[in-house]
């Protein structure tokens, strides 16, 4: 794991689920100068501020959107987290231009002012959602991940790498599912859009850490994939509220029924290690064997997707999931 001792971070989109659960593990595994939290909204950087008092801790109120703040923001920072974005999807298709504002305009706007300041390596999180868009949030996402990718280009060279880091859905994130089931009482329904709908899992914690391993492993230009298990939405709702009655609602504008993590196409170009996978970028500018370090290329024609993944959660896996996810 990469060592950020003494190291200078900031993390956009910091008083959100991910942000909050990033801080506290870097707080508890490292001693950096600075831990800089970035985010729009005061009240949650207030309460952010009561739950954790360390002196590296700074909190800087500040938009995505906002390029002559990010200057101010980004001085003196070493490695990047971002992790602000608007990513409700029926918000998003309600409100197309803000989404694209946010997402990729202000995407755009990290890679230019982080070549400028000399930033060493940036990890922008993205979403499942990002293969084979169907909805606004998630073609958003995927112009984001494209724009990161081409920002190493735009580097040449200069000291600033971009990598990103792709997984599904997060137990117990704000908009999930889990939180919304765990307040149900016997004899409540439980609202599900298709029986047959999967999604890929994966907890805060397994998260952060996987944003850390890439951090540590980038070279500039991958998309970074953890190999992470599948669960029906119906296996979910019994794992969690088994006393409480299926009603199927149907599938929601802008859902698949099914999610990708590696596409037909991202396949040609991706990398298997034990424990996740890397899309390499269509130009890497590194050698054969960098680029490889141990990893196979996957077979033709493979396809990372949640109906197919081979991985899936047992009713006492999704327990012990929600378990962690109560306790903290």
């Amino acid at each position: 794991m990469i060592d950020l001792n003494g190291k200078t971070i900031l993390v956009t989109g910091g008083t959100g689920s991910f942000g909050k659960r990033f801080v506290r593990r870097v707080l508890s595994k490292f001693r950096p100068e600075k831990l800089i939290v970035f985010s729009r909204d005061e009240f949650k950087q207030y309460e952010m501020q009561r739950m954790m008092d360390d002196p590296c801790l700074r909190f800087f109120i500040g938009d995505v959107r906002d390029k002559d703040r990010l200057y101010r923001a980004f001085e003196g920072v070493e490695y990047l987290i971002h992790a602000a974005a608007l990513k409700q999807v029926p918000s998003a298709e309600y409100n197309p231009f803000e989404a694209i504002k946010t997402n990729i305009i202000g995407a755009q706007n990290i890679i230019d002012v982080a070549i400028d300041i000399g930033i060493k390596r940036i990890v922008a999180l993205s979403t499942d959602k990002a293969c084979n868009p169907v909805n606004l949030y998630g073609a958003t996402k995927l112009c984001s991940d494209k724009l990161f990718i081409a920002g190493n280009s735009y580097a040449g060279r200069k000291i600033t790498r971009f990598g990103v880091v792709r997984y599904g859905n997060v137990v117990g994130s704000r908009g999930s599912v889990v939180p919304h089931f765990l307040q149900l009482k016997k004899g409540d329904s439980v609202p599900v859009t298709d029986e047959r709908m999967t999604r890929f899992w994966i907890t805060l914690d397994q998260g952060v850490d996987f944003v850390l391993k890439a951090l540590d492993q980038m070279q500039g230009g991958e998309i970074f994939i953890p190999k992470i298990p599948t669960a029906t939405i119906v296996d979910i709702a019994k794992a969690i509220a088994p006393k409480c009655k299926i009603k199927i609602i149907g599938v929601r504008p802008g859902e698949k029924l099914h999610e990708l993590l590696i596409s037909i196409e991202d396949g040609r170009r991706t990398l298997e290690y034990p424990e996740h996978f890397v899309i390499q970028p269509d130009f890497p500018w590194w050698s054969d064997e960098k680029r490889k370090n141990g990893g196979e290329h996957v077979r033709d024609g493979f396809v990372y997707s949640s109906d197919q993944n081979p991985w899936r959660l047992t009713t006492g896996e999704i327990e012990k999931m929600v378990r962690e996810l109560q306790n903290g």
